[in-house]
Parts: structure tokens; C-alpha cells; sequence
């Protein structure tokens, strides 16, 4: 067909990936897989030896995408809303299957080509089929990625979002350049939000066994206990940039954890999936380097996480017992590390505390959902009738934390290792009082997300860990 020279008739060709969407519909599709079906992902290769097409096609056929959900750029949206007078394509490498659902749910596109389970529409080959439907230079393109320079050869305009200056000059070299959209957000502010540094704090535990054999003062001890909480921090970066990514549907539905950078977009996928797993190498390698025993706690501690990830954090009281397990296993690796023998009252103490801390912590995700006026807690195992069976269950086993620490004072543990096993009982009052301020905080809307992290920031909680750290050491 002849191309049209008016731009108000010319078509406006919206490329999906990257450009309408902060985010990738084929790695989406694939995450949304191993969340799913993760058994699936060893029929990738098979799947890919039918070329990249068939790829895409296999995994669009076997997930459902929410295209309410995605994050998209409000700038390209605007710019379509602002043009309804041209013929809108959303033209896309994405499958079919994915791409028309976002352009039903956008409501502003007249046409969708995109790949077909036959056909890979990207670069030469977008090209082609926006030549052969609208002929050479009868269209503008607004793409992301140098892939698109070969649309931009033969389009009449370039429009470029979410690129650098560079990108934008070559686009210009090939056709004229309309506009340039450059990367809003990201950077090295939203990986350390991605990699949670703040939530090293709960590596802290690795530290109690130090303080619990009374070891702090030998250096070796202490060196060894800061090279498990670097592995552990490591280690858990890995873990949550994995959650994060496995998580993106539900976390869109959750009034915080959706500006996380992954579900808002602000951070490109494919890095956050290669970051993951070397940063958790990189954490085990560490960890044998310092105790190979505390390797295989480590390892241990990645597995289960991983479990949790994919599959446990949706099945109801399992998912609580789980995270109790994991905050468990820190104080077990710190055993490890310095090669300290276990202790049962510490282990039956831990298990107790982390149990109500996990339950706390479901507590106040289904607060949240309740004042959003939601029943359930997307990717959960629980509805908001559960509250008062969480607050219930959770306070009794804060409880029973104080009780196994009293009977540690009196028990000959206790004398053997305090010269004033007495002192402690100083601690029960304190610890009874905080598990259950804790509990009013979050009855009261005042707790975010993880209360381990509102354990170490809050000020309260922090008077009466000095006071307790006081007590114990008097008692020595």
C-alpha cells in the first residue's frame, strides 16, 4: 500500500515490551511457569529447539497473565490516549496468546501483530511485517532496545522510551526522531531495595550463639561469626531477589510490597534472574571457606527457602512453621560456624519466638488486606476471617517462649553456665511484656511488613534488648 505522508493518518506502532510495558511479557510468562509449574522448565530446551516462536507460544499456553496488573509506562500511555484520530498497532516479539488480552484491557489500540507460535516478530522481522502491512516508511515505531534500530530503518518515525541518548541518536540516523522517553527509576538505589540490605538486620541471629557461650571475646569466635553473617546476608539477597521475582502477581495486589521495584517495574527482569542464583553461590562459597558445616546449614537454609518461595508460603500454617524454621536455622548456623554445640533450650526457644513472629507476620499482611477492603491475601493461604485464629495462635506461642526460658533458668544448664542463674529471672518479665506489646502494635496498625525488622528499628523493642543483654551479663 502507499505509505502516508500526513502524520496525523500516518500508523502509530507501539512496540510492548520495554516501551508500553516496564517490564518483559516473555519473562514474565516464564516466572509465572516456575511459580507454578516448575517441573515445566526442563522442557524449555526442547521447546526452544523449535525456535523462539514455539517458545513463547508453549509457555503463553501453559500461564494467564493479569494485564491489569502489569506496569505499565504512563507516558506511552498518555501519548496513545493523545492520539485517537491514528490507526494504534501494538506491535510486539511477545506471543499473540499475552499480547491482545493488554490490548482488550488498554482499550486503545485498533490492531495487534505479534508473534504467532510460527513467526518471531523481532528486529529484521518486525521490520518486514510492518513494511508489508503499512510499506516502506508508511509508519512510526516507538521502541526500547537496539534490536528495534532494524524497525527504525525502514519506518518513517522513531519515537524512543526508556533508552539512553545513544539509542535515540542512532534512531535519528535512520529516520526522524519524534521524541525521546528516557529510563525513569531504577539504578543503585532500587537494587539495594531489590537485594533488602535492610533486612540483613535478621542475620543478627547468628550472632546470639557467639553471645550465648559467653565466646565474644575471642577474636577467632567473632571473625567466624561475621563471615556467617555476610554469607547468610549474601545468601538471603539471592533468596529475596528470587521471591520477589516468583511473587510479581501477588505483590501487585498488595498496597506496599507492589512498589517493590520488580513489581513496579523500575528494575529489568533478566538481570534479577542471573543476580539471583550468584549471589547465593557466592554466599555457600563463603560459608564453606568458614565451616563446612555451616555450609550445609546454609545450603539447607537455600533449599527450604526455595520451597517456600515456590510452592509452602501458600499452604496455610505450614508457611508460618517454615519461616520459624528459617529465623531457627540462623542461630543454628551460628552454632555451626564456631563450632559450638547446639543447645536445646536455645533451639526450643527460637522455635517458640520465631512461630509467633511468623504468625505476627501473616497477622498484619491480612490487616492490610482488610483495611484495602480485600477478603484474602493474594498467593496466601488465608482469608481475613483467620485474624483473630492468627492472633490467638500467635500469642500463645510467644508464651510459650517465656515458659521455655524460665525453665532454662532453673535448670542445670543455667547453673553451670551463670554464676547468678537467679538474675535472669529479670528477663520473663521483659520478654512477656514485649511479645505482647509487640501484638497490640500490630492489632493497632502500627507494624509493617516484617516484624523482625520492626523488632530491631523499633525504639521500645530496643530498651528492652539492652535491658535484657544488662540482666545477662550481671548474671555472668
Amino acid at each position: 500500500m502507499a505509505a502516508p505522508q500526513d502524520a496525523s493518518t500516518r500508523p502509530l506502532c507501539i512496540d510492548l515490551d520495554g516501551t508500553l510495558l516496564r517490564s518483559d511479557l516473555l519473562l514474565e510468562s516464564t516466572l509465572a511457569l516456575l511459580a507454578r509449574r516448575p517441573w515445566l522448565l526442563l522442557a524449555l530446551p526442547f521447546w526452544l529447539l523449535g525456535g523462539k516462536a514455539r517458545l513463547k507460544r508453549a509457555i503463553a499456553a501453559r500461564v494467564a497473565i493479569d494485564p491489569a496488573q502489569l506496569p505499565y509506562d504512563e507516558r506511552v500511555l498518555a501519548l496513545l490516549r493523545e492520539e485517537p484520530r491514528r490507526h494504534r498497532v501494538l506491535c510486539t516479539a511477545s506471543d499473540d496468546t499475552l499480547a491482545r488480552p493488554v490490548a482488550a484491557h488498554l482499550g486503545c489500540f485498533d490492531e495487534v501483530i505479534a508473534s504467532d507460535g510460527q513467526r518471531n516478530l523481532s528486529g529484521r522481522g518486525k521490520a518486514e511485517a510492518l513494511v508489508a502491512r503499512f510499506g516502506e516508511r508508511g509508519f512510526d515505531y516507538a521502541g526500547n532496545a537496539r534490536v528495534d534500530l532494524a524497525v527504525w530503518d525502514r519506518a518513517h518515525g522513531a519515537l524512543v522510551v526508556n533508552a539512553g541518548h545513544g539509542l535515540a541518536r542512532a534512531a535519528g540516523q535512520r529516520c526522524e526522531l519524534l521524541g525521546h522517553l528516557p529510563a525513569t527509576g531504577g539504578g543503585p538505589k532500587a537494587w539495594l531495595r531489590a537485594l533488602r540490605l535492610h533486612q540483613w538486620l535478621k542475620n543478627l541471629l547468628v550472632f546470639i550463639p557467639l553471645l550465648a557461650s559467653h565466646r565474644f571475646l575471642e577474636t577467632e569466635a567473632v571473625l567466624l561469626s561475621v563471615a556467617g553473617f555476610l554469607a547468610f546476608g549474601l545468601c538471603a539477597s539471592g533468596v529475596y531477589l528470587l521471591n520477589d521475582l516468583l511473587d510479581l502477581p501477588s505483590d501487585r495486589q498488595h498496597p506496599r510490597k507492589r512498589l517493590r521495584p520488580f513489581a513496579a517495574g523500575t528494575l529489568p527482569l533478566l538481570p534479577g534472574m542471573v543476580l539471583a542464583p550468584l549471589l547465593a553461590v557466592a554466599g555457600l562459597a563463603l560459608a564453606w571457606w568458614a565451616e563446612p558445616r555451616f555450609a550445609a546449614v546454609l545450603a539447607a537454609y537455600y533449599l527450604l527457602t526455595l520451597g517456600y518461595s515456590l510452592r509452602f508460603k501458600r499452604v496455610a500454617m505450614l508457611d508460618v512453621m517454615l519461616l520459624a524454621m528459617l529465623y531457627t536455622l540462623r542461630i543454628i548456623g551460628g552454632t555451626a560456624v564456631i563450632g559450638a554445640a547446639l543447645s536445646f533450650w536455645l533451639l526450643a526457644f527460637s522455635m517458640f519466638i520465631f512461630l509467633s513472629l511468623a504468625l505476627l507476620k501473616r497477622y498484619v499482611e491480612l490487616s492490610a488486606m482488610l483495611a484495602e477492603g480485600k477478603m484474602s491475601a493474594a498467593g496466601r493461604g488465608y482469608g481475613v476471617d483467620d485474624l483473630p485464629l492468627l492472633q490467638s495462635l500467635g500469642g500463645s506461642a510467644g508464651y510459650l517462649a517465656v515458659l521455655v526460658l524460665a525453665l532454662y533458668i532453673n535448670s542445670p544448664d543455667s547453673v553451670a553456665l551463670y554464676a547468678r542463674p537467679q538474675v535472669l529471672w529479670l528477663l520473663c518479665p521483659l520478654v512477656l511484656y514485649w511479645v505482647s506489646r509487640t501484638w497490640v502494635v500490630a492489632h493497632r496498625g502500627g507494624m509493617d511488613d516484617d516484624p523482625v525488622v520492626f523488632a530491631v528499628t523499633d525504639r521500645v523493642s530496643q530498651v528492652v534488648g539492652l535491658l535484657c543483654a544488662v540482666i545477662a551479663l550481671s548474671a555472668i
